[in-house]
């Protein structure tokens, strides 16, 4: 399906703005000056401003190179090829490759007039001036993306809460006729979701606007515990008395996987249950023995399941730490 997005929009709005501006600006080569808007016009709002600074000081060593060069050798192309060897590789030891596009147009521009003046020079200065300023102003707005990143918060929280109700399953009655699709939907949905979270802080300038980010990623260590845990579950030789009390656990936390409830609430309960599973009597038989082995361990990765969200400072207005 044919789509138009904000980012082509910008584009194509900041090239014509600059073409225009330049020529009211009697510049020579002024058509370049939206050349320059394209190519500083980024994803991001931080992207941009790198590129563009990178681009400008990359202008400025290749009027510099330009002018030493052709004044001392000649206007050929083998000076152009000249300065580029030396050129090339100053942008890439000063980390400012990225404006080598930008400035072979300007080196072009030098060699077609024949005669290097300083007026060419200022020409040329303010050429790249009006190209990135367009740029800077066009990346001055960047659509909000809040409204995504909510959706695949809840989308994702969902999806712990019905990986963990299968847990509960297994453990309570070793029923295992799940088909994992929730596994696959939540490791895309968190990859996506931390990809877009990281274009929202790179679009604050003045701050830090990371909680999702921040979000993300610890749901992300969760989830890897969660792939740990399941083949544990899988493999508990049989039910016993203590199954039944943990599987009611993990069930009340899976009912409370979103941002409203407290960690700390469940690391107090999940204490209080390992204590009272060692005041129980001791095994009687080998299996039981391994099916106690086995719930201990998988406590002790809930226990680090809740700690990650313990330890998850959101900032957010009346969010707290939840499952």
């Amino acid at each position: 399906m044919f789509k138009i997005g904000y980012r082509t929009i910008k584009t194509a709005l900041g090239a014509t703005l600059a073409i225009v501006l330049a020529q009211l600006l009697n510049l020579d080569h002024f058509p370049s000056a939206g050349i320059i808007t394209i190519l500083c016009i980024q994803v991001t709002q931080k992207k941009s401003l790198k590129a563009s600074a990178s681009r400008f000081l990359a202008c400025l060593l290749a009027m510099g190179y330009s002018t030493l060069l052709f004044e001392l050798i000649a206007y050929n192309p083998f000076t152009i090829g000249l300065i580029l060897l030396m050129f090339i590789p100053t942008t890439v030891a000063l980390k400012v490759n990225e404006g080598i596009v930008t400035s072979s147009v300007i080196i072009l521009h030098l060699y077609s007039s024949n005669g290097i003046t300083l007026d060419l020079l200022i020409n040329e200065t303010i050429l790249i001036a009006v190209g990135i300023g367009v740029a800077l102003v066009m990346n001055i707005y960047m659509p909000s993306v809040e409204k995504d990143l909510k959706s695949y918060q809840r989308k994702v929280e969902a999806n712990f809460s019905a990986i963990l109700m299968e847990i509960v399953k297994y453990v309570r009655d070793n029923d295992y006729t799940w088909n994992g699709k929730e596994l696959t939907e939540t490791s895309k949905w968190l990859a996506e979701a931390k990809s877009l979270a990281f274009r929202d802080v790179e679009n604050h300038f003045l701050r830090e606007e990371d909680y999702y980010y921040r979000y993300f990623d610890m749901r992300e260590k969760q989830f890897e515990i969660i792939e740990r845990i399941l083949p544990l579950v899988t493999n508990i030789p049989s039910i016993v008395k203590q199954s039944d009390i943990l599987a009611n656990f993990i069930q009340e936390l899976a009912e409370n996987v979103h941002p409203q409830n407290t960690a700390s609430f469940y690391l107090r309960k999940l204490d209080g249950m390992e204590r009272g599973f060692k005041e129980m009597q001791l095994p009687v038989t080998r299996e039981e023995f391994e099916s106690r082995a086995a719930l201990l361990q998988l406590m002790k990765e809930m226990e680090r399941y809740l700690l990650l969200k313990h330890s998850f400072n959101g900032r957010k207005a009346g969010m707290k730490n939840g499952g």
